[in-house]
């Protein structure tokens, strides 16, 4: 990647950074502070200055774009109704969790029988994908632990969790962020908490379906039918859109409206530094525009 497409903000970009920008060939955006705000269970959604506005545009330049979510209070159709709800005019294929990170893996992997500790949210799209989904307590070896929001967590369902990973079962991970942003401000996810007891008793490792792996954003990719080169990737957390964007050499646009301000992101080493950044969606778009791109 040429070194001067890491820029310290969004008020000089530099050429290559509007080129990039230019030729993008589809949008990966985050949800929670980036498009909207609700509460920790991503209820009471309302849409950021400049949501409604960017993903109207995309449409209408016909650029694809997918909203991705490490959230999994909810399923991805679920996600969409409720964004549609507030004003945003997309289908059901237009938000991804790490559920869909999640059913690649274990595709790939040919698992057949998942543990989850979690709801709806994750056990509904692995139903849908073919993937036999049981719950703590039930009988039986499974090929791997899934662990997303789940405040209804036990000590039954760690110990039924810690006996899987035992008998030879991999643990997943939604995600490992600390927090993520609501309307109220930062709110803990429950995935990192859980995993930690369950690699804590058992000595094992956590691999993660959701942001910043590689997983979902190949699943992402899929979906807008482009290269990960050929993708801009827009979000508000240092530890996961923009490390994401990297590993897939996307360009990484990093907004201000959520968990990272703009000296989060400036304290990122430099290989690790968005390649631009904004403070919200609305300036985005003028500068998407600014660059050329036609919203005929």
């Amino acid at each position: 990647m040429p070194d001067d497409l890491a820029i310290p903000d969004a008020s000089r970009p530099t050429p290559a950074v509007r080129e990039r920008l230019r030729s993008v060939r589809g949008f990966v955006f985050d949800m929670d502070g980036t498009l909207v705000l609700g509460d920790r269970r991503n209820h009471g959604l309302k849409p950021l200055p400049g949501a409604l506005e960017i993903t109207a545009w995309l449409r209408r330049c016909g650029v694809p774009y997918v909203m991705l979510t490490n959230g999994t209070t909810q399923t991805p159709q679920r996600y969409a109704s409720m964004l549609r709800e507030v004003g945003f005019d997309l289908g059901d294929d237009a938000v991804m969790t790490p559920a869909s990170g999640a059913v690649g893996a274990f595709q790939r992997r040919g698992y057949r029988r998942v543990m989850v500790l979690g709801a709806e949210g994750l056990t509904r799209p692995l139903r849908d994908a073919g993937i036999e989904v049981v719950s703590p307590g039930e009988e039986g070896k499974v090929d791997a632990v899934l662990v997303g929001w789940y405040r209804e967590f036990t000590m039954d369902a760690l110990e039924a969790a810690c006996h899987a990973v035992w008998g030879g079962a991999t643990l997943y991970s939604a995600s490992q962020s600390m927090f993520f942003a609501t309307a109220e401000g930062r709110a803990l996810g429950t995935s990192r908490a859980i995993t930690a007891m369950i690699r804590s008793l058992t000595g094992c490792r956590v691999e993660v379906v959701g942001k910043p792996s590689l997983h979902v954003l190949r699943a992402a990719r899929a979906r807008l039918g482009a290269r990960t080169a050929d993708l801009a990737v827009v979000g508000d957390d240092p530890e996961l859109e923009v490390p994401m964007a990297h590993r897939g050499r996307a360009l990484a646009i990093a907004v201000t409206t959520g968990i990272g301000g703009v000296d989060a992101f400036a304290r990122l080493p430099p290989a690790r530094r968005p390649h631009l950044v904004v403070r919200g969606v609305d300036e985005l778009l003028s500068l998407y525009r600014d660059v050329g791109v036609d919203g005929r």
